[in-house]
């Protein structure tokens, strides 16, 4: 599905812009903890970016439910995971970190869906 690549390709963009922000322009302004946090968004935008293009692809081959969902999940995951986190760096708002647990079960749900799916259909 093409708005996964293309959710992929943004969402990339974002993870590196937003790391050299991290690392730039907030250096000093924030705590180590803040910016160890801020880190962590990054990362795991990142990772999940990838799987979103590996989604994307994999899309391209097999026209399937599971996989659909997966993506989906991925980028529930990185706004509420990645997001929360974001906000939380600069805000030290603990509302926001409450909210982070239920990105990283989007992201968990992503993984088996796509586990499902590969094991389905290899």
């Amino acid at each position: 599905m093409k708005a996964f690549l293309a959710l992929g390709a943004i969402n990339g963009f974002l993870a590196v812009a937003l790391g050299a922000f991290g690392a730039h322009g907030l250096e000093g302004k924030l705590t180590e903890k803040a910016l160890g946090t801020w880190e962590k968004a990054v990362n795991y935008q990142m990772f999940h970016t990838m799987a979103l293009l590996a989604v994307g692809l994999l899309l391209a081959k097999w026209q399937n439910g599971g996989l659909i969902w997966a993506g989906w999940m991925f980028l529930i995951g990185i706004i509420l995971f990645s997001g929360t986190l974001y906000i939380y760096s600069v805000t030290g708002v603990k509302t926001f970190a409450m909210i982070t647990p239920l990105g990283g079960v989007a992201f968990l749900i992503g993984w088996v869906l796509v586990g499902y799916a590969v094991m389905k259909y290899l």
